[in-house]
């Protein structure tokens, strides 16, 4: 499932490349024909994202509101701001992108560290949505414009010079300007939306209240926004926390300190487009985990390997439907 850094770069793509625009709107699809045609016309007015949904705001008060849960993904094409993530994936943006993304030269700051801002210096270009059998082959100046439907399309927005097609979400409604913020309020606290103090105390107060397990309390978006599978493992390994403890048991002091590193991993994820939970890489190993999950995780997806820290075996098991990934001896 896309974890809540894929969520805010897809807005920040809409912010970027449709807000202050007419949009045209369809569902090739057929199952968001009504609220299609409700869209249909009207500018982008602002769009945020919270944990992992989207809300985009149109003019008149209407709110689309996407949650692409498990299989959703948007596709962008035409001209929009690119960067060595985006290009990797061919303009699809919401699936992890674990397969990673390989860069062009190393990426240095002036101290010769590795610098986040150089990664993802937007530029503008034209990429392709997921090639049809109509296109390929054509050059860049050659293909069709707008571009095919190609599979099942839920929702197309559309500005004169820059597409996006929703395929398969979770959630794909219009609301009012109520319903949005009911939801909202629904989700636990999201490092780059609202007050940073007060989203640390909401999130201390959720976790410390409760019996529940902290691996599940993290999946829990009502207690923390965001967070997914390959997050959590991290996260918890990173504090070397038993991912069994339950909440009421883990120290408030390492509750603040999961907290304040899920505000440093989502910005990282933001800016890089990878979900870079490993630290203190060399350029070389920096790059070899950008373009690699095999060398980017401490814990996730190395069921059956050696822990990187103790050598012991990886273990996995399920817990709340999903994989669990950590180390019984650093996380004991």
């Amino acid at each position: 499932m896309p974890e809540g850094h894929s969520v805010h770069r897809i807005a920040r793509q809409f912010d970027r490349n449709f807000v202050g625009k007419a949009m045209s709107a369809s569902s090739p699809q057929g199952r968001f024909a009504e609220g299609a045609a409700i869209l249909d016309g009207r500018e982008a007015v602002s769009v945020q994202a919270v944990g992992k949904q989207m809300f985009l705001e149109a003019e008149g008060d209407v709110w689309l509101r996407v949650h692409l849960g498990l299989y959703g993904a948007w596709d962008f094409a035409g001209e929009i701001v690119v960067d060595p993530t985006i290009a990797s994936a061919n303009g699809r943006m919401g699936q992890t992108n674990q397969r990673g993304t390989v860069l062009d030269e190393p990426i240095l700051d002036d101290a010769g560290e590795n610098s986040l801002s150089s990664i993802g210096a937007p530029r503008r270009t034209r990429v392709h949505v997921r090639m049809s059998e109509q296109t390929k082959g054509l050059g860049d100046d050659d293909v069709e414009w707008p571009p095919p439907v190609v599979g099942q399309v839920r929702l197309r927005l559309m500005t004169d010079i820059t597409a996006a097609d929703l395929r398969g979400p979770t959630a794909c409604v219009l609301q009012t300007p109520d319903e949005m913020l009911a939801t909202i309020a629904k989700l636990g606290p999201d490092p780059l939306v609202g007050d940073p103090v007060e989203n640390e105390e909401r999130f201390v107060r959720a976790v410390r209240k409760t019996q529940t397990v902290i691996a599940l309390l993290l999946m829990d978006q009502s207690v923390v926004s965001g967070i997914g599978n390959v997050y959590r493992a991290e996260m918890l390994f990173r504090q070397r926390l038993n991912p069994h403890t339950p909440g009421k048991q883990v120290p408030e002091d390492v509750v603040r300190a999961l907290w304040r590193d899920w505000v440093r991993l989502l910005a990282i994820g933001v800016e890089t487009g990878q979900m870079m939970t490993m630290d203190d890489l060399s350029p070389e190993a920096y790059r070899a985990a950008m373009a690699s999950r095999d060398d980017r995780h401490w814990v996730y997806h190395r069921a059956g390997l050696p822990c990187r820290v103790c050598g012991t075996e990886i273990a996995i098991e399920e817990i709340g439907a999903r994989k669990l990934y950590w180390c019984p001896r650093c996380q004991a």
